[in-house]
């Protein structure tokens, strides 16, 4: 009996010395974990809403808004819920996603009568927008070319180079932005081209760059898909700002589509956050066009096979939204007049920022403002000089001088005007 107690004693004991043992190291697991740097971003948005000002204003966060500052709907989008709601399923949509969607998407990004559509060459999954579309082209990068690149432009959407780290394909830096211009180094970017190895990989904006808001002509377009051809490089276009650049949606995916009359194989993300408004649905499109059908129905059951361990399939929602609009031709025809005039006021606030800094005397060229395109402005402002605007005239953006011309409104503008003149915006 008293063995059994002290044995029962012996075990109580040991017990416990395992179950602080077993805390300390469930405690010690994660405890080398830091907090994760804030989005430079996102962090903009964090501030804004923590400043008590009434005269606060935010221009970093890349989404539109109407010229009341508020977040829209547009009214295509509206329809296409109504007509959705009741009518259809919530089942999976297969791991490529919604058939429908791709096919819109597709002529969208390749013209409504492409030949390499109707000749079944192009590989397309529906993607998470068009970060998960950049994701799911960056792995399928690594895991087919392990040995390859990514040439990614000086400046780029921060995202791109986060994305391209974590699927451990090595990056390369090509020059794009001319600091003194405020505009296009294009010999700088035809010498890093020209210069690249062989068959290197690029990525490229179709249209209405972030974050400067600078395109290459027509013209220079064509020289660049000139010398892709002599080097053999391939083009990766991240299409995020279709029909929201111009208000046309054929022009902005000019430069796509001079790549492929050039007899180009290229690979393209698409996004419809920024031209339907779309943002938290995440609704996209990455497409690869390929050889022959053959490979194309390859490459894409290998783009299936990389999604499904991520997230399986993607969401259905969004996909329905995109395919009801542009697959009806009245809901088609709204949406394209409400993406113009979403692009049309944002280059409206353009003109009417340039004048106010003009009007005000400012003795430095504006001219910048109203040639770069798209929600972006990419003002010249040195880290400082944003640090004075935020803490002075309660006025937020990202330390690189980028402005969201979606956050100028005709109510803002002056105010706006005034306190880049009076911090004396030096451009770099």
């Amino acid at each position: 009996m008293a063995m059994s107690r002290a044995a029962a004693a012996t075990g109580a004991v040991t017990r416990r010395r395992l179950g602080a043992t077993a805390a300390r190291s469930m405690a010690s697991w994660f405890g080398h974990v830091e907090p994760a740097a804030k989005d430079p971003i996102l962090g903009v948005t964090e501030a804004f809403l923590a400043d008590p000002s009434p005269d606060k204003v935010n221009v970093g966060v890349g989404a539109y808004r109407d010229d009341n500052g508020k977040p829209v709907v547009l009214d295509c989008v509206r329809e296409a819920e109504r007509r959705i709601t009741g009518n259809m399923n919530m089942e999976y949509l297969p791991m490529g996603g919604s058939i429908k969607m791709i096919e819109e998407s597709l002529k969208l990004a390749y013209g409504e009568d492409s030949q390499f559509i109707k000749d079944k060459r192009i590989a397309a999954v529906q993607a998470l927008s068009g970060t998960g579309a950049c994701r799911l082209f960056a792995d399928f990068q690594k895991r087919f070319l392990p040995d390859s690149h990514i040439y990614i432009p000086t400046p780029t959407w921060a995202n791109h180079h986060n994305i391209w780290r974590d699927a451990q394909v090595p990056q390369r830096t090509f020059t794009y932005y001319h600091p003194e211009s405020r505009g296009l180094d294009f010999s700088g970017l035809m010498d890093d081209i020209k210069n690249a190895p062989d068959g290197s990989f690029f990525l490229l904006h179709a249209c209405a760059h972030n974050p400067t808001g600078v395109d290459p002509s027509e013209e220079q377009w064509r020289e660049i898909s000139h010398q892709f051809k002599v080097k053999n490089h391939f083009p990766f276009f991240d299409m995020a700002y279709q029909g929201f650049a111009s208000g046309d949606p054929e022009r902005d995916a000019k430069a796509i589509r001079i790549f492929l009359e050039d007899g180009h194989q290229i690979g393209c993300a698409q996004s419809y956050a920024k031209n339907m408004g779309l943002y938290g649905q995440r609704a996209g499109c990455l497409s690869i066009l390929c050889d022959d059908e053959m490979q194309a129905v390859a490459v894409k059951s290998q783009l299936q096979q990389i999604a499904r361990p991520m997230y399986s399939n993607p969401p259905v929602h969004g996909a329905l939204i995109v395919s009801t609009i542009l697959g009806d031709p009245e809901l088609k025809t709204l949406w394209l007049k409400e993406v113009k005039g979403m692009a049309d006021r944002i280059i409206g606030m353009r003109k009417a920022l340039k004048q106010n800094l003009e009007k005000l005397g400012s003795p430095m060229s504006w001219e910048h403002i109203t040639n770069q395109i798209g929600m972006f402005c990419y003002s010249g402002m040195t880290p400082e000089q944003v640090d004075r605007l935020t803490n002075e005239f309660h006025i937020y953006m990202t330390r690189n001088g980028r402005i969201s011309m979606a956050g100028v409104t005709t109510g803002n503008v002056a105010y706006l005007a005034n306190a880049i003149h009076e911090c004396h915006a030096v451009i770099i």
